[in-house]
């Protein structure tokens, strides 16, 4: 029981780590917060991390029972959240460099900061954190969760583990976004912020094409059939 639960654990963080990518959507987060102070930044990020918490929580236990509620299924899922995500990534990528000046105004940071923190959930958490991939990779991994109780517990306990340690991922690596900017200097943050904006509408292209392959396959299927 133990192994299987470190297995379930092992697997799932990496699987939604390399899929949220916390590393890349740091300078998505530090584009949307250019003018926060350190501390308002970390609490922005703490708030962040926590919303995608619940998010995962909500994917792992309810994500199935909601989906089928409102008759959704998981290729509608993948494309509209796909283009939500391509859309803020397209967004990023045409948007023009902050003046000077919003830097130095008080009436403007307040401003950016109170903007900020009313987007926490959405579009910060939702879907530019938390997306669609990610939501349909812990949707997927409960999936087939049987009514035995062992494994109810087990995968539930993998569950809330693996969702506590992408919170703190999340807030370690976005509370620490503008160290790293200040690592890379002026020119290779602006770099690294039009990477990552291509990236992640490259991202979002990808799951819309994953969402139209999953909805074309089986109609593809039924009219080869003979």
């Amino acid at each position: 029981m133990i192994e299987s639960l470190i297995s379930d654990i092992l697997f799932g963080f990496t699987g939604l780590i390399s899929i949220i990518n916390p590393f890349s959507v740091a300078f998505v987060f530090l584009d949307r917060t250019p003018t926060l102070s350190d501390e308002a930044r970390r609490q922005l990020a703490r708030r962040i991390a926590i919303n995608a918490f619940f998010v995962l929580l909500v994917a792992f236990f309810a994500g199935t029972p909601i989906l089928h509620f409102f008759g959704i299924s998981m290729e509608a899922l993948r494309i509209g959240g796909g283009l939500a995500v391509a859309v803020a990534g397209w967004q990023m990528l045409n948007a023009p460099e902050a003046a000077p000046r919003e830097a130095r105004d008080p009436e403007v940071r307040q401003s950016v900061a109170e903007s900020g923190t009313s987007k926490a959930f959405f579009p910060l958490t939702v879907p530019l954190t938390t997306g669609p991939g990610s939501i349909a990779t812990a949707i997927a991994l409960n999936a087939n969760r049987t009514h035995r109780l062992s494994d109810w517990v087990v995968s539930g306990i993998a569950s809330v583990v693996i969702s506590v340690l992408v919170m703190f991922v999340i807030y370690y690596v976005y509370s620490r976004a503008a160290r790293l900017s200040n690592y890379l200097g002026v020119e290779g943050t602006r770099v690294a912020m039009r990477v990552s904006s291509f990236l992640l509408l490259c991202i979002g292209v990808q799951i819309i094409l994953t969402g139209l392959t999953g909805f074309l396959t089986p109609i593809a299927a039924l009219r080869a059939a003979p």
